[in-house]
């Protein structure tokens, strides 16, 4: 609810999807053609059932980009949502990692929209949840579905951790929903909301926000 109310003040309505979704929204609209390893299927919770989505058979989502597909697709621009949910994806778990766990989304597409907008709305973001200690960072990486893409890191303890991914909207997925790439650009973001929270309260193990251990959870 605070994430959702820090991101209400820079101008983000909340936006909610399925978690059940076929392969259209969770991968072909985010421009992730069928050779990609991230549909391998063994990198997915595919469902065993006959039934299929108009868009292919049917998996738990992998990401809350689903979302971002289904409001492009019945809005036109200018859009500005955030969308917070489970996600699912087969790791092992570890201190930062866990098989099901939270993200939390955002999208604005709009005229003239820079990598400057994407970086000031994470760092304002940082800033009112964390306050002014945090330290944040952006690393260049590759996201099928933006283009150029970032890696965000936010400093913890004495190293840092990757909280997320974000970039600007490729102009394939502009494309996938129907939007001019010429007329339209737009920033993404995806952040894991167990990261984020372990960060502002010191927890070092995701895993004990699943342990339903009484004595953890009464400290907050």
């Amino acid at each position: 609810e605070e994430l959702k109310e820090i991101l209400g003040r820079l101008g983000f309505n909340v936006a909610d999807g399925p978690e059940i979704e076929d392969e259209r929204h969770n991968f072909e609209a985010l421009n992730i053609p069928a050779s990609h390893p991230a549909r391998d299927p063994l990198e997915n919770f595919y469902l065993a059932t006959a039934e299929r989505g108009a868009g292919g058979p049917l998996l738990l989502r992998s990401q809350t980009s689903t979302v971002q597909i289904r409001v492009m697709e019945a809005t036109q621009p200018p859009v500005r949502i955030i969308s917070l949910g489970r996600v699912y994806r087969p790791d092992t778990a570890d201190d930062t990692h866990y098989p099901m766990f939270h993200q939390i989304e955002g999208l604005l597409v709009d005229r003239k929209v820079t990598m400057a907008d994407l970086k000031s709305t994470l760092r304002l973001f940082a800033a009112a949840y964390f306050g002014g200690d945090v330290h944040i960072r952006f690393r260049p990486s590759f996201f099928p579905f933006t283009e150029p893409s970032v890696e965000v890191d936010m400093s913890w303890h004495d190293r840092w951790i990757e909280m997320g991914g974000a970039g600007m909207v490729d102009p394939h997925v502009l494309q996938a929903v129907g939007y001019d790439p010429e007329e339209y650009t737009g920033f993404a973001f995806g952040l894991g909301v167990e990261r984020v929270c372990a960060r502002r309260h010191q927890v070092t193990d995701i895993r004990e926000f699943y342990k339903n251990d009484v004595r953890f959870l009464r400290q907050f």
